[in-house]
């Protein structure tokens, strides 16, 4: 039986990672706990895939107001630094990346995704799977879906919003409206 994640402390992590500026680099969970942050991480199957590159870019894209949000956000899939790196200097025209404003992770040896609940173990890869994390390490938000359906980056920060207000939000509830 799977057991509840939320409401609890969140798996730590330390991964490698090709960080925004194209560096090799290691990304954890505590250096954004101790930074006073909060953590988006979210995994996604494999990279040269179609659906994939929609949502990562669609993040990157939107970056600076997860920064405004003092949100750090992490792309996870179980490939390599390496192949994400090559992923990311493949131009958006050619189904590549670009430029990402965040780290892409590299769950070589699958314990994250499977800590996180989200690994197809007889595939090796990751299902769509969405955490907010708060800086103390909260897991406060889970979403996992199908890995044919992308995930939209504004509802995501919607979720994040409404999660920092620390009140009660209705449904269909938006940034700026009163909570409960």
């Amino acid at each position: 039986m799977a057991e509840r994640m939320v409401g609890k402390q969140a798996p730590r992590f330390e991964m490698e990672a090709v960080l925004s500026n194209k560096e090799f680099g290691k990304i954890s969970l505590e250096e954004n706990m101790k930074n006073d942050k909060w953590t988006v991480l979210f995994f996604y199957p494999m990279d040269f895939t179609f659906v994939c590159p929609t949502e990562i870019t669609a993040m990157s894209d939107r970056y600076d107001e997860f920064e405004d949000l003092d949100a750090e956000v992490i792309g996870v899939s179980t490939d390599t630094i390496h192949t994400h790196l090559a992923w990311i200097n493949t131009d958006r025209k050619d189904n590549g990346l670009g430029d990402l404003r965040y780290p892409l992770a590299a769950d070589t040896n699958h314990q994250v995704s499977r800590d996180y609940g989200v690994l197809i173990e007889e595939e090796g890869i990751a299902l769509r799977g969405m955490y907010i994390i708060s800086p103390e390490g909260e897991l406060m938000y889970q979403v996992v879906f199908h890995n044919n359906i992308g995930r939209d980056v504004e509802e995501t920060l919607r979720v994040l919003q409404a999660l920092q207000t620390g009140g009660l939000c209705p449904a269909n509830w938006k940034p700026g409206q009163a909570t409960l």
